[in-house]
């Protein structure tokens, strides 16, 4: 199949794949991002079903974590707008972000390794008891929770520090779960991790998206790993979403073409100036 150019997204030709038949948990409408003369996004248009998961591809520089720092509050648009549940909104902080269920996971996690596994769940929400927390409660909902989620983790009682790379993302994505999120922003979950890692991250994703009421978008530079486990697939480059397709009807092949005859032309264009 010949690459397509950016700027002409397959989602906005005819058969692209539009809302899905339960809706959309998410939709990004037009969205623009610029830093000076930088321009990190171009009318962007993405959706996310309920209970998608949506893999968010391309190099470095493509503005995939722009895109994200948008969706989570972080960042403002300089254009377009963001509609959450068939609500239009603006997101005006991180904490605004949450407290209408969207969630990122990033690739520090945000987790205090001295801390035990259970009050890391419990991070700036912790329950109390008059002047003490309530640690028996906060153990028992933490350990409860971690195994509904199909977690193995020896304790809750040790600090996250023992903890291989795979067990604290999966911490990070269980806490963001747990406080209620709708909306999971994962960037990079299965960076730098070795196979047994990967496993239980993307067994992980397998069963949120099984239990149908959390809708991810997950940011990835593994092809194979996010076709594994995303349900659809939309290729970034420079700031232009220019493939949008279910992952069943994509490949590793066909995305590699699109990428390397983006290469292509770039070099082109360097040996003709």
């Amino acid at each position: 199949m010949a690459a397509q150019a950016p700027g002409t997204p397959e989602a906005a030709q005819p058969g692209g794949y539009g809302p899905l038949p339960g809706g959309d948990a998410l939709r990004a409408q037009h969205i623009g991002k610029s830093f000076g003369a930088v321009t990190a996004l171009v009318d962007i248009n993405l959706h996310l079903g309920k209970g998608e998961v949506l893999g968010l591809l391309g190099d470095n520089g493509a503005g995939k974590s722009t895109l994200l720092k948008i969706l989570c509050g972080f960042q403002q648009p300089d254009t377009g707008g963001i509609v959450l549940n068939g609500d239009e909104v603006t997101l005006r902080s991180v904490d605004h972000a949450r407290s209408l269920g969207i969630e990122a996971v990033y690739q520090d996690l945000a987790l205090i390794n001295q801390l035990s596994v259970y009050h890391n769940m419990f991070l700036n929400r912790e329950r109390v008891r008059g002047p003490l927390m309530s640690n028996k409660s906060m153990r028992d909902t933490a350990r409860a929770h971690l195994n509904e989620m199909g977690i193995n983790i020896p304790s809750v009682d040790v600090p996250v520090a023992s903890l291989s790379g795979g067990q604290r993302q999966a911490i990070a994505i269980a806490r963001a779960v747990y406080s209620d999120a709708k909306v999971l922003l994962l960037d990079e979950p299965l960076a730098a991790m070795g196979a047994k890692e990967v496993a239980i991250i993307l067994d992980l994703i397998g069963d949120l998206k099984r239990r149908g009421d959390v809708s991810i978008i997950i940011i990835a530079h593994n092809y194979g790993q996010a076709l594994e486990v995303c349900d659809r697939i939309n290729l970034l480059q420079h700031g232009m979403i220019t493939l949008d397709k279910a992952s069943k009807d994509t490949s590793v092949a066909e995305l590699n073409d699109i990428v390397v005859a983006e290469y292509r032309r770039a070099m082109e264009a360097r040996q003709r100036s």
